[in-house]
């Protein structure tokens, strides 16, 4: 592993801009990099060395010729499988989508390459973002670079694992249940949600619409903060983008201070179900930020516990809404068409060949949800508690500034421990679904590793709508106050053969 791969993304972009390093050089060093580890770890589906080697030496003949160059040019990145990038395979982990090239790019993927940033590769996912551990990907599971017998999180496991295992300094995720946030708790990397409607969702191939949020993933705070702003704005090709100015989250990142803010913990996040080592991490987190000025209230959210529920009635009746247009007909993975079949049995047997396991689950589960004669008992009814949990997010924000807890009960189980036990995979998620919910911003920070196993925990920090520098402010005294109790970044602590 050279130094380069051990640098963060903006000690990366200030060398380049320097000229101390060419971006061609730290490109090929990550790529390098990536050759190396990724046939253990899996995180990557898809890696254009070509394409990211042209783009690399692109930005060094900007800086060559004293051109401006924006603060993360230059930097490699991964793009999580779920964002479209024009002519380059892209399956949402899905077999259904083989072979698709789309033919235009996400808005926040053509942010990246409008800040001159270098695109490594796609990484590996749970399929259309439906899982907790990357192993309901189409292309195989991917492993958590602490311990490659273990899950990295999911869905967006595969961005995660290529950050912890020095693969890419920097990656984008979506987070529709806690995909950015739970992955980014299990590697010991920092994984932030934004505001809904913050970042664009054109081009972020659809799982649930009212609930998907692209977001950045880094290996620190500052780094998430500076990629968070280049993704972030209104974008007129998504209906539900807002369009107002979002948050200064870089100098909110810079700030590292938490003096006079009131945090409170949240009750119901707690007890039976969580490991004795998140527990422990957590309240160390907590007297932290006690430590640091911050004001400790305990605060009553009544309706997270049921939260669970309802994201399980109304993520599935998206679910089935959405994937419908996922028929083989015009794109993607075709199966039986040999002119003997009816257009109907050719689409039922390239769906069925060509969706896993847990993706058709949902389907059904939400055409269920939907259907005559209980929509109202369930998808109506789930509607109502999320009207709840708004309320109570509501009702907390006026009594503090951010809330905190646990992101993740556990810390990374191993691979197939879950994948016959679907309500224990789910429950990965339940300090992370609220947010979702309401579309408020949150973020998982690292918080040391659990005594019992030896492996990251994450502590999660909920802020109000459009709040976002919240996050950063607070993530930022917790990393500050983390590498001094670890003697330096937690990443440093990777003892796994093959990816150190």
């Amino acid at each position: 592993m050279t130094v380069w791969t051990r640098m963060s993304a903006t000690d990366l972009a200030g060398l380049i801009a320097s000229g101390e390093a060419s971006s061609e050089e730290v490109t090929k060093a990550h790529l390098d990099r990536v050759a190396a580890v990724d046939p253990q770890v899996h995180a990557f589906l898809h890696v254009d060395a070509e394409r990211a080697l042209d783009a690399a030496r692109r930005v060094d003949q900007k800086r060559a010729a004293g051109e401006p160059l924006s603060p993360l040019a230059g930097v490699p990145v991964g793009v999580k499988d779920a964002f479209t990038l024009v002519d380059t395979p892209t399956t949402a982990g899905s077999k259904i989508l083989e072979g698709w090239r789309p033919p235009y790019t996400a808005t926040v993927v053509q942010r990246l390459l409008d800040a001159d940033m270098v695109v490594i590769g796609k990484t590996n996912m749970d399929e259309f973002a439906m899982g907790s551990s990357t192993e309901n990907s189409a292309y195989g599971p991917t492993h958590n670079p602490w311990d490659l017998d273990r899950v990295p999180g999911g869905s967006g496991g595969g961005s995660a694992a290529a950050l912890a295992a020095f693969e890419v300094p920097v990656t984008i995720g979506s987070d529709t249940g806690g995909s950015i946030r739970q992955p980014a708790a299990v590697t010991g990397t920092v994984g932030v949600k934004p505001t809904y409607g913050s970042s664009s969702r054109y081009g972020l191939i659809a799982m649930a619409s009212s609930l998907d949020q692209p977001g950045p993933c880094a290996r620190t705070v500052l780094d998430a903060a500076l990629l968070h702003q280049v993704m972030s704005g209104h974008d007129p090709r998504d209906s539900t983008s807002i369009d107002l100015p979002g948050p200064d989250v870089v100098s909110a990142a810079r700030r590292c201070d938490v003096t006079g803010m009131r945090i409170g913990i949240v009750k119901e996040f707690g007890g039976d179900g969580y490991a004795p080592g998140v527990e422990r991490r957590f309240a160390e987190a907590v007297e932290t930020l006690a430590d640091a000025g911050a004001e400790i209230v305990e605060v009553s959210c009544p309706h997270f516990p049921v939260a669970l529920g309802a994201y399980y009635l109304i993520m599935p009746s998206e679910v089935s809404s959405n994937l419908a247009r996922f028929d083989a007909m015009r794109y993607g993975h075709r199966v039986g068409d040999d002119g003997t079949r009816s257009v109907e049995q050719v689409m039922r047997l390239s769906r069925g060949a060509g969706l896993g396991a847990e993706t058709k689950r949902r389907i059904i589960l939400g055409t269920y949800a939907l259907s005559s004669g209980y929509y109202d008992a369930y998808y109506g009814s789930a509607q109502k508690v999320r009207t709840l949990i708004i309320q109570d997010f509501t009702a907390a924000f006026e009594k503090v500034d951010v809330l905190v807890s646990p992101t993740t009960p556990t810390t990374a189980f191993r691979l197939g421990e879950r994948v016959d036990d679907p309500m224990a995979m789910y429950k990965a998620d339940l300090c992370t679904i609220p947010s979702n919910l309401a579309g408020n911003a949150a973020a998982s920070f690292p918080a040391g590793l659990a005594p019992e196993d030896g492996l990251p925990v994450g502590v999660q920090v909920m802020a109000p709508p459009m709040r976002d520098d919240l996050l950063y402010q607070v993530g930022a005294v917790l990393e500050a106050s983390l590498q001094a109790r670890w003697g330096g970044p937690l990443l440093d602590q990777i003892s796994q053969e093959g990816v150190r």
